[in-house]
């Protein structure tokens, strides 16, 4: 079955029109790591293990960065998708707080890249908004606030007294410097140019259609026949596992964004501050260099066949009512892009890292729920440990059995 993780005109693919082309695989190699999955993932474990001299190949199916990297907003945040006292039904309230000073941690460290190899995806460091327009919403945003104040989080409470934007506020909380937004076809690619400098490989349009495990290496075969002998493989596939495991990971959902042509001003938008609200699903809202507006969120449950016209056109104009709603003050809101994808979700909001449980030589590196690229992140330097013989402490957060009974 052919399954479409990605319909409509992805903003970040269209605007970017210099795309840059890869190679095909057309030849038999040996390396150290195999990266199966080019995009934003795979670039990012790419770079890690070539920023420590470990020599990587990345494979993709289709072209660099088009599939789910495609409809990411990029809108980067250290919280996760439930807040703090909702999630306790499944971890410990200490292994949550430590996975927000891990989402700072990933921040801290593309701020480090982008100082290191220059701006070139757009990168912008934000603070960060969580609210509700909803009375029986605010002791729950209250107990929220409290556990990160309390913790050492730079937060800022406010409500409607306080409320300096042009939509409803009941309570919300100020990230400072809690997040960052950038073009995720942008950075990707940067990231690839990096790794390639240091030595790593890049081919697109090269489908892995079989992997034979050995005792101390992994043979990758292509569809045309050739194959890559490597020593370990991380699959960065995002929610498209089936060909390495039968494990169900996650829970997915198909989300809808849609983004509006440039505006003029960002009034009632004070610093264009990166946006969440606390519903179930939430919406989410950024901005653009060249001064669009995104929003996005309205999911569903995943179908395979993920575009239902009907259904997403419904969603789109929701998106879009919130949006004029929410800014009146802008005028001109027009949209310009609209696309959905698929989105993936587990019970604590974290991904997965580390090996398989059935093959040692078989990586995991899944940036699931809306930290996907801070995951990334942090699960490629945990990687790169692992591969260095150095035991990470904190992978054991996002350990691959963590679920099994």
């Amino acid at each position: 079955m052919n399954i479409q993780y990605v319909q409509g005109k992805p903003l970040f693919t269209y605007i970017n029109k210099n795309k840059k082309q890869y190679p095909y695989l057309t030849e038999n190699i040996e390396i150290d790591i195999c990266i199966i999955g080019g995009g934003v993932t795979g670039a990012v474990a790419s770079y890690y293990l070539s920023k420590n001299n470990i020599k990587s190949v990345v494979l993709e199916k289709k072209r660099i960065a088009h599939l789910s990297t495609s409809v990411t907003t990029s809108l980067l945040q250290y919280e996760l998708d439930d807040n703090l006292s909702d999630l306790k039904e499944y971890t410990t309230l200490e292994n949550a707080l430590k996975s927000y000073d891990l989402g700072l941690k990933a921040l801290d460290e593309i701020e480090e890249f982008i100082n290191t190899y220059g701006n070139k995806c757009d990168y912008k460091k934000r603070d960060t908004l969580l609210y509700t327009a909803k009375n029986d919403e605010i002791n729950g945003i209250k107990i929220e606030y409290d556990l990160r104040k309390e913790n050492g989080l730079d937060v800022e409470y406010i409500d409607e007294s306080t409320n300096k934007y042009s939509f409803d506020i009941k309570a919300g909380i100020i990230s400072k410097n809690g997040g960052s937004e950038l073009d995720p076809y942008k950075y990707t690619n940067q990231l690839l140019d990096v790794s390639c400098d240091m030595g790593a490989k890049i081919y697109e349009n090269t489908e892995v259609i079989d992997l034979v495990h050995h005792d101390n290496y992994v043979e990758v075969i292509t569809e045309f026949g050739y194959k890559v002998k490597a020593k370990k493989v991380i699959v960065a596939t995002g929610y498209n596992t089936n060909l390495f495991t039968n494990r169900n990971f996650a829970t997915k959902t198909t989300t809808f964004n849609i983004v509006t042509k440039p505006v003029a001003n960002f009034d009632g938008w004070e610093d264009q501050i990166l946006i969440r609200d606390n519903s179930d699903p939430y919406n989410y809202l950024r901005t653009t260099v060249d001064n669009r507006l995104i929003i996005g969120g309205e999911d569903v449950d995943f179908i395979p066949d993920i575009f239902n016209e009907n259904l997403a056109n419904e969603k789109y104009e929701i998106l879009e009512n919130r949006l004029k709603s929410m800014f009146k003050d802008i005028k001109g809101i027009e949209v310009d892009f609209k696309y959905c994808g698929t989105f993936a979700s587990t019970p604590d909001n974290l991904g997965f890292v580390g090996p398989d449980k059935k093959h040692s030589n078989l990586w995991y590196l899944l940036g699931y729920g809306a930290n996907g690229i801070l995951f990334a992140v942090l699960g490629a330097i945990m990687l790169t440990d692992l591969y260095n013989g150095k035991e990470n402490k904190d992978m054991k957060l996002f350990k691959v059995d963590r679920f099994d009974n």
